[in-house]
């Protein structure tokens, strides 16, 4: 009879432990879950922020870009424009010298 309650004990000890062991089981794919999500919103958020990152650095080349181009449009104007005044400036200066030649 002793043999049969021990048998009895060990039985509902046995299923007792089942039962932890699968709610045990349970809270642990829920863990497993949550951690698996948080680094995927963590992964995500990231690659939004790098990619937020590069649009802005774009931006900001192609700002700079059409800076540099607006500011040697107007070197270049600035330059034609000098090299205009230069040429009358020499013109005047021969055409000076030359009535001063025939004045003479």
């Amino acid at each position: 009879m002793r043999t049969s309650i021990l048998a009895g004990l060990t039985l509902l000890a046995a299923a007792g432990l089942s039962a932890c062991s699968e709610k045990t089981q349970d809270n642990l794919e829920q863990t497993g879950d949550s951690i698996g999500n948080d680094m995927s919103r963590a992964a995500d958020d990231a690659g939004a922020a790098i990619d937020n990152g590069l649009d802005d650095a774009g931006q900001a080349i192609d700002s700079g870009a059409d800076r540099i181009g607006a500011a040697t449009d107007e070197a270049a104007s600035d330059a034609q424009r000098e090299a205009g005044e230069a040429k009358r400036d020499m013109g005047d200066s021969l055409q000076e010298a030359g009535r001063d030649l025939k004045n003479d």
